[in-house]
């Protein structure tokens, strides 16, 4: 028995379940979009935070981690409870293939399974949708919820906020957030592929 599962959130540094492999690369055609509500975690029901999805948009790049349970029929299914409960807000399952930053063309992995959510108000309770900029910062920003603090994630946070408030004393934004003229790993042109549904993930010699 094996599963592959992709992480483009918090999967990536807080997996939360029993895995044996875990692979850094991408997947095609997706990109992470902040149009869903967490009422949870981050939020409330009466104020909700926003949490990423994934929007299917053709071209796209969208990197993060494929994490491997393999072994028992009961560690499988140990593990996808504990995704389930944990990715409520996502309500359907969308089959990828995932490749590695070696070999953008040829998948590493195929049939591998992400969290999506449908992008419609009236079937899914949890979508929002799009909003203007300065609106999702303000939702972001003053949402609370019962996610568990982590003193140096907020000490870290709060240094960053300090380098970001000296960009006027002589730091230039290029020195913080890198040159503009250096395409992101989201911006690499590759080619289209068609994903196709499989029942099983395999693995693929790259």
């Amino acid at each position: 028995m094996v599963f592959w599962v992709f992480g483009y959130g918090s999967l990536v540094w807080n997996p939360g379940f029993d895995y044996d492999e875990k692979v850094i690369g991408f997947i095609k055609d997706y990109r992470r979009v902040f149009d869903l509500a967490c009422i949870d975690h981050r939020g409330t029901p009466e104020n909700p935070a926003r949490t990423c999805t994934l929007e299917h948009l053709e071209g796209a790049v969208c990197w993060g981690a494929a994490y491997c349970v393999r072994g028992s029929p009961e560690k499988e299914r140990a593990a996808m409870e504990y995704l389930e409960r944990r990715e409520c807000e996502y309500d359907q399952k969308t089959l990828v293939d995932f490749y590695k930053e070696a070999d953008p063309l040829q998948p590493a992995l195929t049939g591998v399974i992400v969290f999506t959510s449908t992008p419609d108000k009236v079937s899914n309770k949890y979508y929002l949708g799009p909003a203007p900029l300065e609106e999702m910062a303000r939702q972001i920003a003053t949402a609370v919820g019962p996610c568990h603090e982590d003193d140096m994630v907020i000490e870290l946070a709060n240094e960053v906020r300090k380098v970001i408030g000296k960009l006027g004393k002589g730091i230039s934004k290029e020195k913080l957030v890198g040159s503009p003229h250096l395409p992101l790993k989201s911006q690499i042109h590759m080619p289209s592929i068609q994903l196709r549904p499989l029942a099983e993930a395999v693995a693929m010699d790259s």
